[in-house]
């Protein structure tokens, strides 16, 4: 079957528009791919031009769009070279291949497809390759999460130099009639899932995280939603970076509402700096610190006390130790159902008690405003709409998935697996939880300062 070479009209201007970054997503059924294919071969066949045909696993070359180009063209082994312009489509999958791919020269377009499984540490590669004058990007993908790479660099914080389109079957001049009571049968079935497959709309939720994303958006203004008061202790949450990439993260929490976000860089010879900059803001803001103290972060409760010293300042400062032992290990995980685990018997540790907790303060909070439920207020939580950092807060605190060690209990995804995932570490997310963890009966007296 020979590739259609007839464009869909709805993507004239897309195709047309000078642009680095060509993203087209959408649907199943959108002719996606069919018209990338139509534009490539108009290319091919009017002037001399070398695409980079790409894919996450592609073990031969009948597992990529070579189905869709095989008109005009000589097929060999890895590649299809046109018969008059000496054209030239080589094809690779980017699992196996992307250190090769470094080496390659002169590509015009590096066309992705499935591009939802784009990682960043592959985009970090692809992106200076490319580097001939005019090249260009052609990312084409059916969206899945909200919080995959593609969607997030591409959509989400669109670069410049970068033409985004939406296409769906809607607009698929060439759909069957067959394909098309396919899809109004999904539709009648669940309209959600018609929506996400057909419409190209991402999912919100990746049930496997402990903490969903619509809970998250739920709680943005919550506070002010559900008519509570702004009251209550306040507490920062600091994750201190612990070196490379990493960043140093605070969450300053006011009662049920976290009211302000601050990330920042810092090198391990600007550990005390970021320490006083935490210090000061606790200070300012009547606040209380609850502090990473394991690996780099076990310094920071003695400087804390010397601040504390020379500035003659009262700022009571909380060691979070995430490996530590739980708290109330007798008591359940829902205190409401006296069939519920034991703590002890539930969490690893301590860090994943103070994310399930969390996790059900957000649940709490997303039942009491789509609703109506009602809970008490220590129940719920609250994120500040004037917050800064605030979409990459959202994205931090809804990846973590859920994991258990070998006897069955429950911790949270490690950050070494989250970096097998292309995700950077949560230092926001860290910070949030920290701010409104549990603490045990000492330091909620504050002896663990004396």
């Amino acid at each position: 079957m020979a590739a259609r070479a007839t464009l869909n009209p709805a993507l004239r201007d897309f195709w047309r528009t000078p642009a680095r970054n060509r993203v087209l997503k959408g649907g199943r059924s959108s002719s996606k791919s069919w018209d990338a294919a139509g534009f490539a071969i108009f290319l091919a066949a009017n002037y001399r031009v070398r695409f980079l045909c790409t894919r996450q696993f592609q073990n031969k070359i009948e597992e990529s769009v070579y189905t869709l180009l095989k008109a005009e063209f000589t097929i060999l082994n890895n590649r299809i070279v046109h018969n008059t312009t000496g054209s030239e489509f080589i094809f690779y999958g980017l699992w196996r291949h992307i250190d090769e791919i470094k080496s390659l020269e002169n590509i015009d377009v590096c066309w992705i497809e499935e591009a939802h499984n784009l990682t960043a540490a592959q985009w970090e590669i692809l992106e200076p390759t490319v580097r001939k004058d005019g090249s260009q990007f052609w990312i084409i993908f059916n969206p899945r999460l909200v919080t995959d790479f593609v969607y997030r660099r591409f959509v989400t914080n669109t670069p410049p130099d970068t033409i985004v389109r939406t296409i769906n079957y809607t607009d698929n001049p060439f759909l069957s009639n067959t394909i098309l009571k396919v899809i109004n049968a999904k539709k009648a079935e669940d309209e959600e899932e018609y929506r996400h497959v057909y419409l190209g709309e991402p999912r919100e939720d990746d049930d496997a995280v402990i903490i969903k994303r619509s809970w998250i958006q739920a709680a943005i203004n919550a506070r002010s939603v559900l008519g509570l008061p702004a009251s209550g202790r306040r507490r920062i949450g600091f994750d201190v970076a612990d070196g490379g990439d990493d960043k140093c993260a605070t969450v300053e929490a006011y009662g049920i509402e976290a009211v302000r976000v601050d990330e920042w860089k810092a090198g391990e010879d600007e550990l005390l700096k970021s320490a006083s900059r935490v210090h000061a803001q606790a200070v300012e803001s009547g606040a209380e610190i609850d502090y990473d103290s394991i690996g780099v972060g076990a310094f920071a409760g003695a400087h804390f006390a010397s601040l504390n010293e020379q500035k003659a300042a009262a700022v009571a400062y909380h060691k979070f130790n995430a490996s530590g032992a739980i708290l109330n290990p007798k008591a359940r995980i829902d205190p409401k159902d006296p069939q519920s685990p034991l703590n002890a018997d539930f969490y690893l540790n301590l860090k994943a008690q103070a994310w399930w907790e969390v996790a059900a303060r957000f649940r709490n909070t997303f039942n009491a405003v789509n609703r109506g439920m009602q809970f008490d207020e220590g129940e719920l939580i609250s994120i500040s709409p004037d917050c800064d950092h605030l979409d990459t807060l959202i994205d931090e605190l809804s990846t973590p998935r859920r994991d258990y060690d070998g006897s069955g209990k429950v911790k949270v995804e490690s950050k070494k697996d989250l970096a097998k995932r292309d995700v950077a570490s949560p230092n926001k997310a860290d910070a949030f939880v920290m701010a409104f963890a549990p603490r045990a009966r000492a330091a909620m007296l504050n002896l663990d300062n004396l």
